[in-house]
């Protein structure tokens, strides 16, 4: 799936992921390939992507929101 992240004033990751784990204000959730639609917020933690050639990535937010859709996922943070 495609997935950005970006900061109001950089982007900060583009490209093919397989998995995104994400801090949501529940709890720690994930986000695979064919996920149903989703928009939800973002608390303060770490993004963890897998990208597609199984290298582990994160990045640190304070808070955030994702919106997914037909595996392309735009996930807005600070």
């Amino acid at each position: 799936m495609k997935v950005k992240i970006i900061k109001p004033d950089a982007n900060v990751y583009e490209g093919d992921v397989s998995l995104i784990q994400l801090p949501g204000v529940d709890g720690l959730f994930e986000i695979l390939n064919n996920h149903a639609p989703i928009i939800s917020a973002l608390q303060k933690g770490k993004i963890r992507v897998l990208d597609s050639e199984n290298r582990t990535i994160y990045f640190e937010i304070n808070s955030g929101v994702v919106k997914g859709e037909k595996n392309d996922i735009l996930i807005l943070v600070q």
